[in-house]
């Protein structure tokens, strides 16, 4: 893997994703960077450098934030670092299987795609996970009622749907934190 592209990539985010605090940040693309690299280490067969620039690259065009087409901003960093083409096109198919709204019910079809979609859907789980919701919720306008529903329509789901044995491990600590904070939450509702 090229760690030099490596580095570029995180520059291009944080300069992408300046001024964003709702979640979906620099930090958020370099954490589920950091997941992706854990489970890769398990899988022989992949593509380490292409699921490295898909996981950093995830959220570059993402449209709650960005009014982009055709992964714009990540074929933008993409093709001046020279990757065009199949490679290019084969990064930006990883990026498109992650969005868990877009891609309800379907599994990436390569161990890549699997990779980065686990890696994405653990940073919406645990303590992190609970955080970026109220804060895109709130830059959202939504009442805690509302972040609490997020988490039965979608948080407390993506348990049962992770493609690797890595992700299920990792992920096992974090829902049981998220049903913990739901028991605490309707205890201290209740407590009114």
């Amino acid at each position: 893997m090229n760690e030099q592209l490596i580095s570029e990539a995180k520059r291009y985010i944080e300069g992408l994703f300046a001024g964003h605090s709702d979640g979906h940040d620099a930090e958020h693309s370099l954490r589920v960077f950091s997941n992706a690299m854990k489970i890769a280490e398990n899988e022989a067969e992949c593509d380490i450098e292409a699921v490295a620039l898909a996981a950093l690259l995830h959220d570059a065009d993402d449209h709650k934030l960005f009014d982009t087409k055709d992964n714009e901003n990540a074929r933008a960093f993409l093709n001046g670092h020279g990757i065009t083409g199949s490679k290019a096109d084969f990064i930006c198919q990883i990026i498109n299987s992650v969005s868990f709204s877009r891609n309800r019910g379907r599994k990436p079809e390569t161990i890549e795609g699997k990779i980065v979609q686990d890696a994405d859907r653990l940073d919406a789980m645990g303590a992190i996970g609970i955080a970026r919701t109220f804060a895109y919720g709130g830059k959202q306008g939504r009442s805690l009622e509302d972040g609490i529903k997020h988490f039965h329509e979608k948080l407390l789901l993506l348990k049962d749907e992770l493609n690797t044995d890595p992700a299920r491990r990792m992920a096992a600590e974090r829902h049981r934190f998220l049903e913990e904070f739901i028991e605490h939450f309707n205890s201290e509702k209740q407590e009114l």
